[in-house]
């Protein structure tokens, strides 16, 4: 059997993709989720095959929902998202189902996907990386702690640290790990607030007391917090840049 899990809060669009399943017998619905607090804890705990879920959700939406899974499922995203965003999907070989969709439509998504099931959940992780985004996302980034989901919003952040395959998030009391590239946050994150001193560090410009000579015409950022940030010869060029010296 073909594990699938819903995610969408409406109960109306669950419940025409529940229909709409029911002729493909080889498929199993394992759970139905509100939103994507419960579709995480459900991928988490079924591993599920496939996935339809919603963008536009309360709390977070469907692509902040893939990001704090490890290993997203392929997806066939059921949405009313706009043209754009429409194409971004077909370049990637990952199916969607524009609100409100018929049932040929949908058994055309399912014959998409049965087809590049290999690929299906690679095309996911590539769709992450792209300058698709709600508008929400702009202001927040949501971490997984545990079994706890929390949003962080983007102004209490003083600054980002690379940690291997992941970043670190640093606040004023505390400190994430978010399974993101260093570039993914300098392209995502609002240029006149935050800037990339270092291929190793992103600090938030109201975080920056002063600029510290090293030797060797070498510098380092002071922040609020007393953290000594390294500027690299282009990150140091960048900043004074961004301040206008």
């Amino acid at each position: 059997m073909i594990k699938v899990i819903l995610i969408d809060d409406e109960p109306l669009a669950r419940s025409i993709t529940r229909e709409y399943l029911q002729p493909h017998t080889e498929f199993d619905i394992v759970q139905e989720c509100n939103d994507g607090f419960e579709g995480v804890k459900a991928i988490t705990t079924h591993k599920p095959d496939l996935i339809f879920l919603d963008i536009q959700m309360p709390k977070i939406n469907g692509f902040e929902m893939l990001e704090l899974l490890e290993q997203p499922p392929a997806v066939i995203f059921t949405t009313a998202f706009d043209e754009y965003a429409m194409k971004a999907f077909e370049a990637h070989a990952i199916d969607y189902l524009l609100k409100p969709f018929s049932k040929d439509r949908f058994d055309k998504a399912l014959q998409k996907w049965s087809q590049q099931r290999s690929t299906s959940e690679k095309s996911a992780q590539v769709l992450l990386q792209e300058e698709i985004r709600q508008p929400e996302e702009r202001n927040r980034i949501v971490v997984k702690e545990g079994g706890n989901i929390r949003i962080i919003p983007v102004h209490e952040i003083q600054y980002i640290e690379a940690y291997d395959d992941y970043v670190k998030i640093y606040t004023q009391k505390e400190m994430f790990l978010k399974k993101k590239t260093m570039s993914f946050y300098e392209q995502s994150l609002d240029a006149n607030q935050f800037v990339r001193v270092h291929r190793s560090y992103i600090i938030q410009l109201n975080q920056l007391t002063r600029i510290e000579p090293l030797e060797k015409d070498t510098h380092v950022a002071l922040l609020k917090n007393n953290v000594r940030v390294p500027l690299s010869k282009s990150g140091y060029t960048k900043l004074k840049a961004v301040l206008g010296l």
